[in-house]
């Protein structure tokens, strides 16, 4: 049988429980999960591509390393869907957190369906406890010296602590 690889894209900078519990589910879906890290010229990142899959693969070490299914983390920095195809993924996961989400989710569905119709797109709702959490919420938090230990893996929150402490000014 075929093995089954599906296609997680984002910026994940940087990496919160929200994207964890997204990888977790995706895992128990497929053989293979790529998890795909956006590389975007005109955005200035907190961490470099580098830095964020270390930190996905020191997350799923710690949390979800026994899964049967393969990790692999690759950067992309065309089209998410063609990055797909090139990774051989017949699906794309995308994290859902409320009704913006859901919206603009399901036109880059369809925009993506009309680009590579073997490629199915599959929802995962957020789970409660994550529903408010965004990447740019904890950017913000941790770049004001508040604790963001709640929002994101443990080699996350230290990696943002000696990023902030790092730029500080003396």
């Amino acid at each position: 049988m075929a093995e089954k690889t599906a296609f997680y894209a984002g910026s994940f900078d940087p990496l919160t429980k929200g994207h964890m519990d997204v990888i977790h589910v995706a895992t128990r879906l497929c053989d293979k999960l790529v998890v795909a890290i956006g590389i975007h010229p005109g955005k200035a990142p907190m961490f470099t591509a580098l830095e964020r899959a270390e930190l996905i693969r020191a997350c799923w070490a710690e949390h979800g390393g026994a899964s049967a299914c393969a990790l692999e983390i690759v950067t992309f920095d065309t089209l998410a869907v063609n990055a797909a195809r090139v990774a051989g993924a017949r699906v794309m996961i995308r994290g859902l957190r409320d009704a913006t989400d859901f919206d603009y989710e399901m036109q880059l569905a369809g925009m993506n369906t009309g680009l590579a119709p073997e490629i199915e797109t599959i929802f995962i709702p957020a789970k409660p406890d994550t529903r408010h959490v965004t990447a740019t919420l904890v950017r913000q938090i941790a770049s004001m010296g508040g604790d963001v230990s709640a929002f994101v893996p443990a080699p996350v929150a230290l990696a943002l602590h000696k990023r902030v402490q790092a730029h500080a000014k003396p």
